[in-house]
């Protein structure tokens, strides 16, 4: 289950067990920077934050401003908690944004169905996307275009901040990967994370346990992920655990601190989705009508 933001405040005691064998040990790694499209789709949740943290106060205030045409498109696929699809963050992001978007707009389209579904249990969906669940090459593309764009004006200018702060917490993890092993980077993640071999304990939302059955993880340090890790919910796909990257200690000092917060901004996020989230595609999509 995905997870971020506000929603992370609310968990229980409920956990993630990732079970390792010696040889997941052997294929687990850190990834070499930020994913672009996790920082993309994280940066929704963090847009609609009430938590008043100034380094992202001027940010908030930045994408509302230049990302309104976008936000139409990807708020209602990325809710404010709780599950957002699977393909909006393949793997192939790993190696950028454009890869990334191709690997979107490539979805078999028995995945488009079944994560649209499943995420329209948990909310209703504007009608335009069924063509996304048909797979329609139109709504596939227009959706990678809000992607990109939304990206580039809200993402993007931040990406030195992002990339700092990522590569620290990556040479903090890949150092003691290399100086003891897959064991001893795997005690780095605390306290979210407890390791207990061999099973990775993760604070999570809901129990749940991951087998990665040799494939290794792929821990993915991230600017936007906050509080709680973030998984995948198909166990079929190469298994990834994104994390919120340590912080620098002053870190709370960063970024400006302008007047307002960026609340008054946020007022204007409602108003993007033009009151037309009502419309349940639900019962559409599961005829396959």
């Amino acid at each position: 289950m995905h997870v971020a933001g506000e929603a992370a405040e609310k968990q229980g005691d409920d956990v993630l067990r990732v079970h390792f064998t010696a040889q997941d040990l052997a294929r687990t790694r850190v990834a070499e920077g930020a994913d672009p499209l996790w920082e993309t789709v994280l940066s929704l949740h963090a847009l609609r934050e009430s938590r008043t943290e100034p380094a992202l106060a001027a940010w908030r205030q930045h994408a509302v401003r230049h990302g309104p045409g976008p936000l139409r498109t990807l708020l209602p696929l990325v809710p404010r908690h709780g599950y957002f699809p699977d393909f909006l963050t393949p793997f192939a992001g790993l190696d950028g944004v454009e890869p990334g978007l191709e690997a979107v707009m490539s979805t078999p389209r028995q995945r488009l169905r079944s994560e649209l579904v499943l995420l329209s249990g948990h909310r209703a969906l504007p009608g335009w996307a069924r063509g996304i669940a048909d797979g329609e090459p139109a709504a596939l593309r227009h959706l990678a275009r809000s992607l990109r764009t939304y990206h580039h004006r809200a993402v993007a200018p931040s990406w030195p901040r992002i990339a700092e702060r990522v590569g620290a917490d990556r040479a903090l993890r890949r150092h003691a990967l290399a100086q003891a092993g897959a064991e001893a980077m795997l005690r780095t993640f605390g306290p979210v994370m407890r390791w207990r071999p061999p099973v990775l304990e993760v604070g999570y939302p809901v129990e749940r346990d991951l087998f990665l059955e040799g494939r290794g993880l792929v821990f993915v340090p991230s600017y936007f992920c906050r509080e709680v890790p973030v998984a995948l919910v198909d166990e079929a796909l190469p298994p990834v655990l994104v994390y919120p990257a340590k912080e620098r200690e002053s870190a709370h000092a960063e970024g400006p601190r302008p007047r307002g917060y960026g609340g008054e901004a946020l007022r204007e996020v409602p108003a993007l989705l033009g009151g037309r989230v009502g419309t349940r595609i639900a019962a559409g999509l599961r005829s396959g009508g």
